[in-house]
């Protein structure tokens, strides 16, 4: 299960979305539609999805055209893309993944085939999203079965903790803010207050002390939160 994990398809043909959301749903990734790059651009300016699977050929803007806006923008240009598209040429691939697409899927499209690139792309790019367990330092944290360990220990943790640590564990050693905290572990466009991060820390610290790892989160002062060995 891909818990909490939203793909945005951006299809205008109605069987191919459809099949789409037959081949991603029971994976368990939250999905949301489009049918060009006016309502893409409607999707994601209200949240940012975690991973965006782009056609090519649309009415209007293409897919191509998007990628590119898409990452000359500040808040979008990390977004992993798949670019969907029935050109097979290489020249024509070559121009999608210059245009900003992480990968380039053809079609016809196997399912499982589909599958297995987006489990990879968001395993080297959003591995907090990726269904295999995590691991550092004594932590272990297993988004398919939501469980989290210490020392081996299993940890009694809340669920936004465990989407806290599974965010620390999956990057590790980098500082992040409380803004960029929100954004990540609470949504792109939360409208809740900074200090909120601070009781979960306390909340995440609490579960991990248990197990006497509760020094792994430390705070950066006039910086943030990182996970580190101490």
């Amino acid at each position: 299960m891909a818990l909490d994990t939203t793909i945005l398809l951006v299809e205008d043909e109605p069987a191919i979305l459809e099949l789409l959301e037959f081949t991603l749903s029971p994976k368990g990734y939250k999905l949301q539609r489009a049918l060009d790059a006016n309502e893409a651009r409607a999707a994601i300016r209200s949240a940012l999805p975690d991973l965006i699977i782009l056609d090519w050929m649309m009415p209007g803007e293409s897919g191509v055209q998007l990628a590119k806006s898409l990452r000359a923008d500040p808040r979008t240009k990390g977004l992993p893309i798949i670019m969907l598209t029935a050109k097979a040429d290489e020249t024509d691939k070559i121009a999608g993944l210059d245009a900003g697409a992480d990968d380039y899927v053809t079609k016809p499209f196997s399912p499982r085939e589909l599958i297995s690139r987006v489990n990879a792309l968001l395993r080297r790019r959003a591995p907090e999203h990726a269904e295999a367990p995590l691991e550092y330092g004594p932590l272990m944290v297993d988004p398919s079965r939501h469980e989290a360990r210490a020392h081996g220990k299993l940890l009694e943790i809340g669920a936004t903790e465990f989407k806290l640590l599974r965010f620390f564990v999956a990057h590790p050693e980098r500082v992040f803010s409380r803004a960029q905290l929100l954004d990540q572990v609470w949504g792109d466009h939360t409208f809740i207050e900074e200090r909120t991060v601070d009781v979960h820390i306390l909340r995440l610290r609490k579960a991990l002390s248990v197990s006497r790892a509760q020094e792994l989160v430390q705070t950066v002062r006039g910086a943030g939160y990182r996970l580190a060995h101490t």
